[in-house]
């Protein structure tokens, strides 16, 4: 950038976006134990917006196979670096918090493991086993990354019967290179298509960021896409910079804006649209099972 360009200043955080903090002995006490059970959350290490009302309810995502990933998404807070083995406890200890929560409804997600080389799908399927034999009649959510679109470590989690299977889009076809850039749009449509063929009677659910410079012409031909692979649920939310490091927010959406990719999903036959400003892709999932 020549010095007589303008520097883009940040845009002002709308109203809607700003969170009130709740004061709940709860929200301590979910902290504490997620800590006493040496677990990661997508909450904590993602900088989620919404986690102090999650563990106010004692609910969290658990991220499994460490906190460093095989990949640097720009709009991402995971960091990535030296990768961590994997510990062959850590089910146990996600369905040991689990219980210890009483959770009906478990999410669990992960870093990107590129380096394993089953992509850490076995890992998933020992977490899901893990929670239903500790707690049977609770529901398992797992949002998985893309696994390089190996069909059978896609396999290899279905078998596990997880409850939802989850694997987001993240943004629009033509802001992965610079977004997305190690992720290919068309292998993760892919998964979310494999899946649905593989166990039709999963739900499988997808989610995209909006304010990272798509248009609104550009999430309908995303809800194009995921309608004609019949996911069963989206999720949109606003993304929010995570650290000054991280890509500039675009556009702040409005709500009513939210409300018509809501619609808009609906018309073309996605059975579940979750489309608001602090929606996130684990945020009151259990109100789709």
């Amino acid at each position: 950038m020549s010095s007589s360009e303008p520097l883009q200043k940040p845009l002002r955080i709308p109203p809607w976006l700003r969170i009130k903090l709740p004061s709940n002995e709860n929200f301590s006490n979910t902290s504490e134990l997620i800590g006493d059970l040496h677990l990661n959350t997508v909450c904590q290490s993602a900088k989620c917006p919404n986690k102090w009302e999650c563990f106010s309810k004692n609910v969290a995502t658990f991220l499994i196979m460490g906190a460093i990933c095989t990949r640097n998404c720009a709009f991402c807070n995971i960091t990535s670096g030296d990768l961590e083995p994997l510990d062959p406890s850590e089910p146990g200890r996600v369905a040991e918090a689990a219980r210890r929560l009483k959770l009906k409804h478990v999410v669990i997600t992960s870093v990107t493991r590129d380096d394993l080389a089953d992509g850490g799908s076995g890992h998933f399927a020992a977490c899901i086993r893990a929670v239903r034999e500790a707690m049977p009649e609770c529901t398992v959510e797992v949002l998985i990354p893309d696994f390089q679109g190996d069909e059978s470590a896609l396999k290899a989690v279905l078998d596990a019967r997880p409850s939802v299977l989850n694997h987001n889009l993240e943004t629009v076809p033509v802001l992965y290179d610079a977004i997305r850039p190690q992720a290919d749009y068309r292998q993760s449509l892919a998964v979310l298509e494999n899946a649905k063929r593989m166990c039709p009677d999963i739900p499988t659910k997808s989610g995209i960021m909006v304010g990272l410079g798509e248009t609104d012409d550009q999430i309908m031909t995303v809800l194009d896409d995921l309608a004609a692979i019949a996911c069963d649920i989206v999720t949109i939310g606003q993304y929010m910079q995570p650290s000054r490091q991280h890509p500039m927010v675009k556009r702040y959406v409005e709500p009513e804006v939210f409300e018509m990719y809501a619609e808009e999903g609906k018309k073309r036959g996605i059975r579940h649209m979750f489309s608001a400003p602090l929606v996130r892709s684990s945020y009151n999932a259990a109100d789709f099972v």
